[in-house]
């Protein structure tokens, strides 16, 4: 599929404004070379002040000024903000949290998914929406909702949720015996006669049943793709020939993204460097060193992982521009980054890249986040950066689309697996996953990450670093695959109810990797198993296997098995046995890696090369890369990147 021309945007709230600014804003943003506009999914509101009273004149004269300056628009259904009226008028619509406290109005996103009234209520704003704006030649793309399950309201245990989950259980088990069986209930006497007897699994004793914990995360998955589908469907037929797109977050797996894509066009996702390596598990001398880049493949990851999501495309729908108002510590971008976080997400593939937001508001919850003006409406730092972009996308033309190479699996299904059985403090799907991840691009691959049912035809290798459940069929199409791949730790160690397999782990896997995992060791952080100058961490397991130990632990036992194509990590690798067995793999798969330093990330499309410095000093154009430098010079400066046209 040819690729479309990539666009700059950003995020804009006529609402926040006087109406005598909007026209002055629109010239500004053309000028600045932005080419479209998000706005409307924080303003119900203002839409509908009483109940089916309606004041679309506001709304109306906003896209008209927008449109007449020439700019393109993503219109949202405003569903993550319902005003109180709506609130105060749908009784056990606000969700409740695993505490069993109510989610009270105030802020937003306060609704429970399984809340019947209120999906009612939100098809029919967006029903609204769409019979009036829908043909308007202004509109190319329609956001749902926005950030579905941001501040943890992906679950909700709600009188709602518990009815719809005990309709969900019953139509997955068929019989309340088939139930006890799967979930093992004999256990603790947990066993149930009917299935309106099954409560939510919160506010238990000690933890609840695995089974039940994995299956309510599948429930809740399914209850914001269905919410998200409902609006998909009216914005369909409404508004044909947009686009349908939703606004995904970092690091969030709390609903599986590649179920709720298969209802959306495009996947786009918020994309906030600083903020989530300050939030997440990075280590004090990561967050010290990136607190103004961010580290060097937070947002790499998201773009290879949102790629994955929604046939290949993707957007960044709001990219930081400043300082942010919501992590524990918020410093501005080092100067240079927010044009190369810009270019790094278009060399990934993306079609728009949107800055949140126009204008800093001066007021409510999120005054002290940064836009591409100040409240007083001068020009924030990052404007400049904006075109300077302009100017390098004027020198490449044509950016190409990103080259096929390496797959690596990533299930969100194995993120909750991990999350309710951790066995280790900190285990998590998502984070062997970023780790193996970023280990691959110090080598200078191209990833793709993937869902487990991605047709791998065409990789060179396939990485899996961690899949506790296999989807039918997986084993098969592993084993039809023709490259070299890698099995992470935990690989199969799960049936699909969270029960240990027949046989032991790796389950189905023994056919094309013939083994057993007898004993698991959880290691503590500062108790890891040593080899030649590498440690395993956090995890190791015990394999009886005929396999050949390609990398061992210095006390002899196997860390790395190899049989034929497929290697198996019994462990969680550090740093640099990561780098030792991935290297390795691409030898026999005929890939190139490169020794990158650890500031420098390479992303390679099919006509181009980009050079990205995240470090706090300059750094020479790695080697052996060659070409004619088309952006930026031998020598990059901290913030810096070159982009070169190979073989001239």
């Amino acid at each position: 599929m040819p690729r479309k021309p990539v666009r700059l945007g950003v995020c804009y709230y006529p609402e926040h404004w006087p109406e005598t600014v909007w026209a002055d804003d629109a010239r500004r943003m053309v000028d600045l070379g932005l080419a479209c506009v998000r706005i409307g999914e924080f303003a119900w509101s203002r839409i509908e002040p009483e109940p089916g009273k309606f004041n679309w004149g506001w709304l109306d004269r906003a896209i008209e000024t927008l449109h007449a300056a020439g700019l393109e628009l993503i219109l949202c259904t405003p569903t993550a903000t319902p005003p109180k009226w709506l609130v105060d008028s749908l009784p056990g619509m606000l969700a409740i949290d695993q505490n069993g406290r109510e989610r009270r109005f105030g802020s937003r996103r306060h609704y429970c998914f399984s809340h019947t009234g209120y999906r009612d209520a939100a098809v029919r704003i967006t029903r609204e929406l769409g019979a009036r704006y829908g043909h308007h030649p202004a509109i190319i793309a329609w956001q749902t909702d926005n950030e579905f399950g941001c501040h943890d309201t992906a679950y909700s245990y709600s009188a709602s949720a518990r009815d719809a989950f005990q309709a969900w259980l019953a139509t997955r088990y068929g019989s309340v015996n088939a139930l006890n069986e799967a979930w093992g209930n004999v256990f603790w006497s947990m066993e149930y006669r009917r299935f309106d007897e099954i409560d939510l699994p919160n506010l238990t004793v000690t933890e609840a049943n695995p089974a039940h914990l994995l299956a309510f995360r599948r429930f809740s998955s399914d209850q914001v793709a269905a919410f998200n589908r409902a609006q998909a469907v009216e914005l369909r037929q409404l508004s044909p020939g947009r686009d349908i797109v939703h606004n995904f977050m970092g690091f969030y797996t709390e609903f599986d993204h590649h179920d709720v894509s298969r209802d959306l066009d495009v996947a786009t996702w918020d994309s906030y460097p600083l903020g989530f390596l300050e939030q997440f598990w990075f280590t004090e001398f990561e967050k010290a060193r990136y607190q103004r880049q961010g580290h060097p493949d937070i947002a790499a990851f998201h773009h290879d992982l949102y790629r994955g999501c929604a046939g290949g495309r993707w957007w960044v729908m709001e990219q930081q521009p400043g300082p942010v108002n919501w992590a524990w510590h918020n410093p501005a971008p080092l100067a240079g980054m927010v044009r190369l976080w810009t270019l790094e997400a278009l060399a990934h593939g993306a079609e728009l890249v949107s800055y949140f937001r126009w204008r800093q508001f001066p007021a409510a919850q999120e005054q002290m986040h940064a836009g591409l003006l100040r409240p007083d409406s001068s020009e924030d730092v990052a404007t400049d950066e904006v075109r300077t972009v302009i100017a390098d996308l004027a020198a490449l033309a044509d950016i190409g689309t990103p080259q096929k190479s390496v797959a690596l699996i990533f299930s969100y299904e194995a993120d909750w697996v991990t999350s309710i059985q951790p066995q280790s403090a900190g285990y998590r799907a998502l984070r062997c996953a970023f780790e193996m991840y970023s280990a691959a691009r110090r080598l200078g691959l191209d990833i793709d990450v993937v869902s487990p049912l991605t047709d791998l035809h065409g990789y060179a290798a396939v990485l899996i670093p961690c899949l506790p459940i296999l989807p039918e069929g997986f084993t098969k199409r592993l084993a039809a695959f023709d490259g070299q791949f890698l099995l992470g730790p935990r690989s199969a160690s799960k049936t699909s109810e969270l029960a240990i397999p027949d046989g032991l782990p790796p389950g189905d896997l023994r056919d094309i990797f013939p083994a057993r995992v007898l004993r698991v060791d959880s290691l503590r952080w500062n108790t890891p198993l040593d080899g030649d100058g590498w440690q395993i961490t956090r995890w190791f397991e015990h394999v009886e296997t005929a396999a050949a130990a390609e990398f061992s632990l210095n006390d002899g036992r196997g860390a790395v098995f190899r049989h034929g194509r497929v290697r198996y990590l019994a462990g969680w690798p550090d740093g640099t046995l990561a780098a030792k067995v991935l290297s390795a793999l691409c030898l026999d798969a005929g890939i190139m890696t490169l020794d990158l330093h650890e500031d420098v990330r390479i992303r390679r499309t099919d006509n181009h090369i980009f050079v990205f410095n995240y470090g706090p000093h300059a750094l020479p154009l790695p080697e052996p890369l060659t070409g004619h430098i088309l952006v930026g010079e031998p020598v990059m400066q901290p913030a810096g990147l070159t982009i070169l046209k190979p073989g001239s």
